[in-house]
């Protein structure tokens, strides 16, 4: 089954936070989660299968703490309540969703519960936060181009 077509087939994973956030809550087709990763995660290389390798990109802070209080800090400190926020997971069958960030902040608990890594994409921040569960919190701002990267490490 190719990427596609496996996409969102698992969309009773999000059943509790897609509760919390009710009607607020997109979820992302096929089309649009690789649009929004486009301009986000793909701008980065990897380091294992999923970890962003975060060398050329401006890191703005990390943090070994990897619980919902720390998500709903960054939260409130980088975005406003109304930004819009979209949430990679690192299982392609769970679809992406899109929501506000006072949500996300409201909720942050809910959104780490059950997932191994995720990433939050403020999209008119242009910054992103990548969450791994043991691990903690990297944040840092998108590059302009995933080129841009090249550049910095060439």
């Amino acid at each position: 089954m190719g990427a596609e077509a496996s996409y969102g087939t698992q969309v009773e994973v999000l059943g509790g936070l897609l509760e919390a956030f009710g009607d607020a809550a997109v979820v992302l087709s096929y089309k649009e989660d690789r649009t929004f990763a486009a301009l986000s995660l793909n701008r980065f290389g990897a380091v294992g299968s999923c970890r962003l390798d975060w060398r050329g990109a401006e890191v703005l802070r990390s943090s070994p703490a990897f619980d919902g209080g720390e998500l709903r800090k960054m939260l409130c400190e980088l975005a406003g309540p109304d930004e819009l926020v979209v949430l990679f997971w690192g299982n392609l069958m769970v679809p992406s969703v899109a929501v506000e960030a006072g949500l996300v902040a409201a909720h942050a608990d809910v959104v780490l519960a059950g997932c191994y890594e995720c990433w939050v994409y403020l999209v008119d921040s242009g910054v992103l936060i990548e969450f791994q569960d043991g691990e903690g919190f990297t944040v840092g701002r998108v590059p302009q181009t995933a080129f841009e990267i090249s550049l910095v490490d060439a």
